[in-house]
């Protein structure tokens, strides 16, 4: 079985700027991303059917038989079970979202030209799902994901012994450490959710986490850092000051005092020291964020939300951003003062005003980050976000448009 995980267009769109540089199934919710869920459950090979911009990085395989996922889905039990029943030809729906259909490779061709699938026979599919739609979904469901990933990824296994004599822990159980992960006079509290610290992490002195926490592989939690919780970081992060309900992808640094809640931030992106988001009004109504589908601010239905930002965006020191502030790709934020609540990719600027970040400054930029980490920025990615800037020229028109919510 071949397994095909599909963007759904009016998602991949409403989940932007975080899908500008990767199909949604890449998006990290709990301890993995959406597609490591799916690998490590059906065990099969994953290729995605994503935007076209995209397709050289994350291509399409077929293979004779095919499982079409809607990559916005995190798979449970009842999910996994009816997919093991689906004959060719035969799709699941709820209501009227495609989750899945299992088919040929003319029927995934044929899907991929109309991007629609009424040719399937339609089963309903009644229990609950966990669907990554917005932006602020991933934070939401950030704490029961941990959970879920946590049973998959240790069931049956044994955690490293803690050999430090200053670290403190509480619910050993639900704490697992892998190899190589140093920890120094650190409090481990998993009493209301997991714990996992990924291969060769480090928890330095002083810290202070709180379950549900997920930390990856060569990560670093600074000193003194606190964490309230429900948070993941991913793979060669630094985390620093007070973090809650927050995730950050990968390669990103939150290193410094500050405090960040109810935020989502990509890959390659740093926060100054003292950088703070605000994740809750001050009138205490229900925070609207700017969507791209409707070009508008889009109301969340929620009273905590803070920063929503795309790869290779940076902040400067002290940088103020306010409740519901969503960043593109490759912008660079710095000054006095609160910046517009909607900052387009490849702006360079603050409350002052902003300008269009160059686009062969973004490379420089980027290529001496990604240098740090032994990674390169490939032909492929230069024009991945070559694409971006396109795209996202008609968000830079500021003389046209107003990007605060009030």
């Amino acid at each position: 079985m071949n397994i095909i995980l599909f963007d759904q267009p009016d998602f991949f769109t409403s989940l932007l700027p975080l899908t500008y540089t990767r199909p949604i199934a890449l998006l990290r919710v709990g301890i993995l991303t959406i597609a490591d869920k799916w690998k490590k459950n059906l065990n099969h090979p994953i290729s995605y059917l994503t935007a076209e911009y995209l397709e050289e990085k994350y291509n399409l395989r077929l293979g004779g038989e095919n499982m079409l996922i809607n990559g916005a889905i995190c798979p449970n039990r009842e999910l996994l079970d009816a997919l093991d029943r689906l004959k060719i030809g035969e799709a699941l729906y709820q209501n009227d979202l495609l989750l899945a259909a299992n088919t040929d490779d003319n029927g995934v061709r044929q899907f991929a030209n109309l991007k629609k699938s009424n040719t399937f026979t339609k089963i309903n599919f009644p229990h609950q799902i966990t669907l990554i739609k917005y932006p602020w979904d991933i934070f939401r469901n950030t704490a029961d994901e941990i959970k879920n990933d946590f049973e998959l990824l240790t069931k049956g296994r044994t955690s490293a012994d803690i050999k430090d004599n200053y670290t403190r822990t509480y619910n050993d159980s639900q704490i697992f450490i892998e190899e190589g992960v140093e920890i120094k006079a650190a409090i481990l509290n998993a009493e209301k959710g997991p714990i996992y610290l990924g291969k060769n992490s480090s928890v330095l002195e002083g810290a202070m986490i709180k379950g549900a926490f997920a930390l990856g592989n060569d990560s670093v939690v600074n000193m003194g850092t606190k964490v309230r919780g429900d948070s993941s970081i991913g793979p060669c992060c630094k985390i620093g000051g007070e973090v809650s309900n927050s995730v950050l992808f990968g390669y990103s640094n939150k290193a410094h005092d500050g405090f960040i809640g109810n935020t989502v931030i990509g890959e390659w992106c740093n926060l100054g020291a003292d950088t703070n988001t605000s994740n809750l009004k001050n009138n205490y109504l229900p925070v609207k964020v700017w969507n791209y589908n409707s070009e508008s601010f889009y109301p969340t239905g929620m009273q905590f939300c803070g920063l929503i930002m795309g790869d290779h965006s940076k902040c400067g020191i002290n940088t103020m951003l306010n409740t519901g502030t969503v960043v593109g790709v490759s912008a660079n934020i710095f000054g006095a003062g609160f910046p517009r609540t909607f900052i387009p990719s490849f702006s360079w600027g603050g409350a002052h005003g902003f300008n269009t970040f160059i686009l062969n400054k973004t490379f420089e930029t980027a290529e001496l980050v990604m240098q740090r980490r032994n990674q390169i920025l490939s032909k492929v990615d230069r024009d991945i976000l070559t694409s971006i800037y396109e795209k996202s020229a008609k968000y830079r028109a500021w003389e046209k448009r107003k990007y605060n919510e009030i």
